[in-house]
């Protein structure tokens, strides 16, 4: 593995690392790429993902020339990254000023000092689920090698995209998984408080806080909440469902 190599995958293992979610992952996949494929010549770049069939929105920029320069694309509903990510094929503007390809949004990237454009797809499971889009103060500033590394780069952060928006459907998952115990533990209290003072088996304690609810519009763990409050003079508070020893 070359040293190259190494050092994108370092760089991208770092971002994953350090960020919390798929946003601030997002801006460091930005970062990275300007840095990685402009080598110090002052690149941009933009983020734009797609998720499930929604249509493709700015994600993350590496900084604010970059965050304009999306923002003409989606006001326009076209440019080289929504390109990128309808026909998962790359797409360059070697001169924003004499291009005909994308003509509204090249005479704006011109009025903000953008002369060309780079835009790769991130392609996950065969799908493109994003574009990462680099920009030029300086026409002409893709040429083959810059394509290459842009490339390159472009596979190694579709995995790496693909495990971060996989760890947040995980958490995501957990999150619920969690609310939806601590949900089940307080409408149990409440059946037993039901049980207690109505003498009556868990069916139809259960029977009883169901319809108390539909009749006065409020959730089953809401009014649960409430009776619990009642008896124990406090708020219910959220458990550790599972305990160690």
């Amino acid at each position: 593995m070359s040293n190259e190599v190494q050092t994108d995958l370092a760089g991208l293992q770092n971002a994953l690392l350090k960020t919390d979610s798929v946003e601030q992952f997002l801006h460091e996949l930005a970062v990275l790429a300007a840095r990685t494929v402009g080598e110090g010549e002052g690149m941009a770049c933009g983020m734009a993902l797609r998720q499930r069939g929604r249509p493709a929105s700015a994600a993350a920029c590496s900084d604010p020339l970059a965050s304009e320069a999306d923002r003409v694309q989606y006001q326009s509903g076209d440019g080289p990254s929504l390109h990128a990510i309808r026909h998962a094929r790359p797409a360059i503007i070697h001169d924003t000023a004499t291009s005909n390809s994308w003509p509204r949004f090249c005479r704006q990237a011109v009025s903000l000092g953008i002369r060309s454009c780079c835009a790769m797809p991130l392609i996950n499971d065969r799908e493109p689920v994003g574009a990462l889009v680099l920009y030029a103060r300086q026409p002409g500033a893709f040429g083959p090698e810059q394509i290459a590394r842009a490339e390159k780069f472009a596979r190694y952060a579709s995995g790496a995209l693909a495990l971060s928006l996989r760890m947040a459907s995980c958490a995501d998952q957990n999150d619920q998984l969690r609310s939806s115990i601590v949900s089940r533990a307080v409408i149990d209290q409440a059946l037993g408080v039901i049980m207690a003072t109505e003498r009556c088996p868990q069916d139809k304690a259960f029977a009883l806080l169901r319809s108390v609810s539909q009749n006065t519009n409020v959730k089953i763990r809401d009014l649960a909440a409430t009776i619990v409050t009642r008896v124990s003079g406090e708020p219910p508070r959220p458990t550790a469902p599972f305990e160690d020893g």
